[in-house]
């Protein structure tokens, strides 16, 4: 009898959404012929959806939406795991693999203003309107150029957000959020302009579907490389190999932007990336360029640019993010506690 491959993400709906896009392209490559393998799907909740208080700034690394998942895919009750690559861990549990990446949406951050609202981008925004966004290196980058713009945070699936923000007693005037996830969702609509660089850098494998398996099932690695895109394995694997070398989590301002160009010389590779200060007063931005024929060669570059970051200042930032987390986790700590002795 045929395997049955069981595919797993979280239970939010973009999430089931983009399992169902890798679903697809199995089915798809694999039609039922009585000797190809068939697809199910699974979902769970992890603890970056169990906990929608907190500030994803406060709560830790990656493996917030990741481990659960892993967990049931070391004990083989899954097969596959279908992640927003930007979501995944530089490092992976012993034992598994990126076996599949699909080909990327546009990884650009784009606004999306409060119904009825005329303005068009963060330049119209009055003075001291209010930017939703859960992300430290949006807030990072954008309070360089928008110093008189707040900033608060906003968790919540997109129907939530969009409901957060479409509220007329609501403080929000704007959200700024990943365009993938708006068109996959269907809402594309919503969005009202893109931010991109060199005002925005987007996140490292923004846009970006990964498939996680175990190491030692080859027939799903075989599987898998019939949905790989070559192109956006390269340029995610740079940006992921120059976040491994700065060993940002989810919650560190650290922005990328890659391209990848036929030229006579070859396929040329360039990637920029960036390191922002909490108050944006502190920026280090390289840009590195190379003729790349793999992608170890991709993977060198974007290393590369990460060891150039920490040479030019990075470092610093990043030691003053991470006393910062500390110092905030400590209050938020303490401040728990107060409330736990008075209930």
């Amino acid at each position: 009898m045929p395997r049955t491959f069981t595919i797993a993400s979280r239970a939010s709906q973009l999430a089931q959404i983009q399992t169902n896009i890798v679903l697809d392209s199995l089915q798809k490559a694999f039609p039922p012929n009585g000797s190809n393998p068939e697809f199910k799907t699974s979902f769970m909740s992890t603890a970056g959806d169990k906990n929608q208080s907190q500030a994803l700034y406060l709560l830790g690394g990656k493996a917030l939406w990741t481990k659960e998942l892993e967990v049931a895919l070391k004990d083989r009750d899954v097969d596959m795991l279908v992640h927003s690559y930007k979501d995944v861990p530089t490092s992976l549990p012993e034992g598994c693999v990126i076996g599949a990446v699909l080909e990327r949406e546009d990884p650009v951050d784009s606004l999306v203003v409060k119904q009825g609202k005329e303005w068009k981008t963060l330049d119209d925004l009055p003075s001291g309107s209010v930017v939703g966004t859960s992300s430290v290196r949006r807030v990072a980058q954008l309070r360089r150029k928008y110093p008189d713009l707040k900033f608060l945070d906003v968790r919540g699936n997109l129907n939530t957000r969009l409901a957060k923000l479409d509220d007329p007693n609501g403080p929000y005037a704007a959200l700024i959020l990943a365009k993938a996830g708006m068109v996959r969702n269907g809402m594309g609509d919503r969005v009202t302009s893109d931010i991109t660089a060199p005002t925005l850098y987007h996140a490292v494998s923004q846009g970006a579907l990964a498939v996680e398996v175990r190491s030692d099932d080859k027939e799903a690695l075989e599987f898998c490389k019939a949905l790989t895109h070559r192109q956006t394995l390269w340029t995610c694997g740079a940006e992921r190999a120059c976040l491994r070398v700065l060993e940002g989590g989810c919650s560190v301002p650290v922005g990328i932007a890659t391209n990848l160009e036929e030229k006579p010389t070859g396929e040329t590779l360039t990637i920029t990336g960036c390191i922002t200060s909490i108050d944006g007063k502190e920026h280090v931005e390289y840009t590195l360029k190379a003729v790349v024929t793999s992608l170890e060669d991709a993977e060198k570059l974007g290393a590369l640019l990460g060891k150039t970051l920490i040479e030019k200042g990075g470092r610093k930032i990043l030691d003053d993010i991470n006393i910062d987390r500390e110092r905030r986790v400590n209050e938020a700590q303490a401040e728990d506690e107060q409330v736990s002795k008075q209930t």
